[in-house]
Parts: structure tokens; C-alpha cells; sequence
């Protein structure tokens, strides 16, 4: 007879996924702001992003069929290359050049909301209150910890956040349409192939923002910063952001992006040296206690894991 996991037990590996990929994106606002220090934003996108379809096109290389998607699924595979690569990635790496680390993680604090309610709205997931609860505690450990400061940072509406505004709505899509993907494919094929195809569309591209002279002559921190964000967030990242949504609900992945600005804090300290205060204590503790509310079972049963690996 099969074993049923309880709900704690089957949230375990979930809990442990997303561990990794917050620290994964903490670094990835920092090495951004590095690499975008020597380098134009749209040679780190494009340099980005062949590193990082280069890495995916060898590992399924090594795959069992299919290796290519079906052709059923070939317009989902554009639509999210196009959300991941000039959508997300794009608008990221071009918000980040004039926005902070910090301010980043702020921004994308708020994932939670926006995939619960396009969820909420496309009747996958069920009102509830411990979600509502969870996520609005936690972004408020959020504010907490970025706004002790002071309101400044909300004293004017600037371009770099504009752009990191687009690039979350992308990935908030991204995330709720990739979904079911997963569910058939599996994590690593969707990571793959959609990442493969934003890649293609930017590939055109190459002669006017490749710049390799200037790449040649940037410092080896900068170009180790671009590999790590070709790598470590645009690879390993992605296969453990779709790996988690195989397993449980987008919301109650999603909302681990409230510990991300915790964990860009905390990278602060040791990179930068910025000090930790009393904000950075009250709001993780909230953050955390969003994270446990929102993790709190629901629902009797999980959705169907991904067929393939």
C-alpha cells in the first residue's frame, strides 16, 4: 500500500528548495549591481542569457527524449522565453543600473500578491485567509525592514523602479503560466526550453550589444558577477523555482520572495559591511512568521508532481 506523506512532511522539501533559491537571488541583486558597474545592461542580458541556454541546450544533450518540446506546447515555450528573457530579465538588468539592491528585493517582495491573485483569478487557488494573512504579514516585515530609515525611498516615482515594476509583473506571469507546463514536463525541461527560447529571441541581436571588447576588459569580479548570474540565477535558480511549483501551490512558493530581502541584507553585511540594526531583527521575524502562516496546510491533497524529471 502506498504511503500518504503528511501535509508537514510533503512541505519539508519545499521549505528546503526555496532556502537555496533565496540566497541564490540575495546574491543575484548583488552581483547584478557589480557587473552592471563595468558593463552596459544589455550585454549582461545577452551574455547572460547565452550562458545560461548554452548550459540547458548541453544538459538536455544528455536527456532522454523529448528533447524539444511537443509541438503543443511550442506557443506556451515562446510566450514564457519572451516573459523570462525581454520580459523579466531585461527590465530587471535595466532597473537595477539606477535602483538599489535593497529597493530591488522591496519590489519583488510583493510576487506573493501578485501570483495569489492571478491565481485567485483564474480560479486555481481558493480564497484563504491564513495566505491573505501570511503574505500581508510578511510584506510588512518587509517594510519594516527597508523603511526604518526613513519614507525617502518613497519620496519620488523613479525609472529604475518603473522597470523593476515590469519585470515583476512578467515573472508574477511567468511563474502562474508556467505552471502547468511543469505539471507535464517537468521542472528541468520547462526551465530549459523556455529559457532557450528567450534566448532565441535576443540572439539577433548580438552585433550591436554583445560589446566583447568591453567585456574583454572588465575586471574578473565583474565577469565572475555576469557568470553566476548566467549560472546560479538564470540555471540553478530557475530548475529550483519550477522543481518547488511541482510539488505545491505557485502562492505558497511565491511568498518565499519576502525572505529575499532578509537574505540581501544579511549579503550586505558580509559583502558591504552595512550594518545590521533593530529593523532587520523586527522584520525578519516577521517575514518569517508570514512565510509559516502562508506554509500552513490548507488543502487535503498536493497538485499532481511533474511526470518527468
Amino acid at each position: 500500500m502506498r504511503r500518504v506523506d503528511s501535509p508537514q512532511a510533503a512541505a519539508r522539501p519545499v521549505v528546503a528548495l526555496m532556502a537555496v533559491h533565496v540566497l541564490l537571488s540575495a546574491l543575484t541583486y548583488l552581483t547584478a549591481k557589480r557587473a552592471l558597474a563595468e558593463l552596459p545592461a544589455l550585454t549582461v542580458l545577452w551574455w547572460r542569457l547565452l550562458v545560461s541556454a548554452s548550459t540547458f541546450g548541453g544538459v538536455l544533450a544528455l536527456l532522454p527524449r523529448p528533447r524539444l518540446p511537443p509541438r503543443a506546447v511550442w506557443g506556451r515555450v515562446v510566450l514564457l522565453g519572451v516573459l523570462s528573457g525581454p520580459g523579466n530579465q531585461a527590465l530587471f538588468l535595466l532597473g537595477m543600473r539606477t535602483s538599489s539592491a535593497a529597493h530591488g528585493a522591496l519590489i519583488f517582495s510583493l510576487t506573493p500578491l501578485g501570483v495569489y491573485l492571478v491565481e485567485v483569478a483564474r480560479g486555481r487557488e481558493r480564497v484563504r485567509w491564513t495566505a491573505s494573512l501570511g503574505i500581508l504579514t510578511a510584506l510588512s516585515g518587509v517594510l519594516v525592514l527597508l523603511l526604518a530609515p526613513g519614507l525617502t525611498a518613497l519620496s519620488g516615482l523613479f525609472l529604475g523602479d518603473v522597470l523593476l515594476l515590469g519585470s515583476l509583473l512578467a515573472w508574477v506571469f511567468y511563474t502562474t503560466l508556467g505552471r502547468t507546463l511543469v505539471a507535464a514536463e517537468g521542472p528541468l525541461r520547462t526551465s530549459a526550453w523556455s529559457n532557450m527560447a528567450g534566448a532565441l529571441c535576443l540572439l539577433p541581436l548580438g552585433p550591436w550589444v554583445a560589446r566583447p571588447e568591453v567585456l574583454a576588459s572588465a575586471s574578473l569580479l565583474a565577469k565572475g558577477s555576469l557568470l553566476y548570474l548566467g549560472l546560479g540565477s538564470s540555471v540553478l535558480a530557475y530548475l529550483i523555482w519550477f522543481a518547488a511549483l511541482s510539488r505545491t501551490d505557485a502562492s505558497k512558493v511565491a511568498v518565499f520572495s519576502n525572505l529575499q530581502p532578509v537574505a540581501t541584507a544579511l549579503a550586505a553585511r558580509v559583502a558591504l559591511g552595512e550594518p545590521i540594526g533593530a529593523e532587520v531583527v523586527v522584520g525578519g521575524a516577521l517575514v518569517l512568521l508570514g512565510v509559516r502562516l502562508t506554509q500552513a496546510p490548507v488543502q487535503k491533497g498536493l497538485p499532481p508532481r511533474a511526470s518527468r524529471p
